[in-house]
């Protein structure tokens, strides 16, 4: 894969990063009730709670500026400075409100448990829709296709969270063969034990199933685009030259057919994370997902701004490495690069 190529997908990928950054701050400023002024009562509210002392404006206006690394009593432009800085040269994303705690150390204590059921979750939705696909298309009208295709389409047409809940009420509520709420039981000893990781697969089977209807859909696609492929000249050569039907199936129609799908799942990570927002409240997992909930119920606007870059920046990430890998699933695309 070209240079050039490659130096023009990170100039992206930076450039939608500042951009990101840049639109934070903007809808910091543009949110209804200032939330600066909400912030400077939250922490009027708390002194009072405490029985401290009356807060002078100095003293507020050094507290805001520790939770949000802005001076509020400073023009725009160097306040945008302050912020921008103190993300990219920092790494400093500011500090949670209500947990008072940095938002960085939040994100990252929970992002391995989201990241632990959203991954799961897109291999086990898109594997299944690419076997489901392919054998749709191999046997295009036949009683398996149709009823594939009423049964994917009504799948699509339910919201995974309404999923969710029914699963909840069967398979935790009625029957009792999941846990539901939290990442892991509190009787067990944390460590590199059969009980503690049985329980933490336990918990997660829910979750993972729920979300994995979002990858479900791609097996419409899939199908539409093996038998797209099906249908290609080159197929009969091979076909004529004797070549197996097994190796027909995966290096001809297999490679060609899941190429759309390849930058649609990188892409669909972003969806997968903004969906852990609403499965993760549902069933109670504490990841990044119900952390941003709550910041939302809370208006703790730092750890809102904090978790909006950090999805931004999985989302670049993602794409990028789509980006790099897929010279190697398709060899055309390394060729076109090379000839830019």
């Amino acid at each position: 894969m070209a240079t050039n190529y490659l130096a023009k997908r990170f100039g992206q990928a930076i450039l939608t990063l500042v951009a990101t950054i840049a639109l934070s701050f903007v809808l910091y400023h543009a949110m209804p009730g200032s939330p600066t002024e909400s912030l400077k009562n939250v922490i009027l509210s708390q002194q009072a709670a405490a029985g401290g002392s009356t807060v002078n404006i100095e003293r507020l206006n050094r507290l805001v500026a520790l939770y949000t690394n802005v001076q509020p009593d400073q023009p725009l432009y160097v306040q945008f400075y302050q912020y921008f800085s103190s993300i990219i040269l920092e790494q400093d994303l500011g500090t949670s409100i209500y947990e008072n705690k940095p938002v960085t150390t939040l994100i990252f204590e929970r992002i391995p448990w989201s990241m632990f059921i959203s991954v799961y979750a897109m291999v086990v939705g898109y594997s299944l829709s690419v076997l489901i696909g392919a054998v749709m298309a191999f046997k295009e009208k036949s009683r398996f296709d149709s009823v594939s295709s009423v049964v994917l389409i009504g799948l699509n047409s339910v919201p995974y969270y309404i999923v969710g809940i029914l699963l909840i009420y069967f398979f935790a509520i009625q029957m009792s063969w999941f846990p539901y709420g939290g990442r892991v039981s509190s009787s067990v000893t944390a460590g590199f034990n059969v009980p503690f990781m049985r329980s933490i697969v336990m918990h997660a089977v829910l979750p993972i199933f729920s979300m994995s209807m979002l990858g479900l859909g791609g097996a419409l696609t899939m199908r539409g685009n093996s038998v797209r492929v099906l249908g290609e000249d080159y197929l009969r050569v091979a076909k004529l030259r004797g070549l197996r039907g097994s190796r027909i199936a995966t290096q001809y129609v297999g490679r060609n057919a899941i190429l759309p799908m390849y930058t649609q799942f990188m892409i669909g990570i972003a969806g997968v994370f903004s969906s852990a927002v609403i499965v993760e409240q549902i069933f109670s997992y504490p990841g990044v997902g119900l952390l941003m909930y709550n910041a939302i119920q809370t208006q703790d606007y730092p750890l809102l701004m904090g978790s909006l870059i950090i999805f931004t920046t999985v989302t670049v990430v993602a794409i990028f490495i789509a980006d790099l890998t897929y010279g190697f699933i398709d060899p055309r695309i390394s060729a076109g690069a090379d000839n830019e």
